[in-house]
């Protein structure tokens, strides 16, 4: 049996060290951290005006980048919903909890746990253990995932 260098964990590897790339280069050229519902928030709240170039941009680039990834290159099966009501309710929800935790993944996951901040590893073991008790929610119980 052949492994080939194009498989889900070294996609997962690569996509990995992208983003710790870019979460180091945002903080070193801007020295602030790159969490991207802080640099929506900022573009919605209107406190963001003063650098919304960057922003935007930044924004276009985790659209568009990954699209242009699955059309050029590769498109692994995410399993997700057909149902479009729930991922409305599912990004809603997501949308609510970054909110209410001061920051997402990105800001607390990836910039936070390499900063040793103690807010940041709180807020990712409790996204962790939300995003697990939501599969064992609307997966298992529900079937509706």
């Amino acid at each position: 049996m052949s492994i080939t260098w194009q498989t889900d964990w070294t996609l997962g590897l690569i996509g990995g060290l992208l983003i710790g790339l870019a979460a180091s280069l945002f903080l070193l050229v801007n020295g602030r951290i790159m969490g991207a519902s802080g640099i929506i928030g900022g573009l919605v709240d209107g406190s963001g005006r003063h650098n919304a170039a960057e922003r935007v941009s930044f924004l276009l680039g985790l659209a568009i980048v990954p699209g242009l990834m699955a059309l050029l290159w590769y498109r692994p099966d995410t399993h997700l919903t057909k149902n479009l009501a729930l991922l409305v309710g599912a990004g809603l929800l997501v949308g609510i909890g970054t909110r209410l935790a001061n920051g997402c993944t990105s800001g607390h996951g990836v910039c936070g746990i390499s900063r040793l901040s103690l807010r940041g590893i709180v807020a990712t073991v409790f996204y962790l253990v939300g995003g697990g008790v939501s599969v064992i929610v609307f997966r298992h119980i529900l079937g509706v995932v």
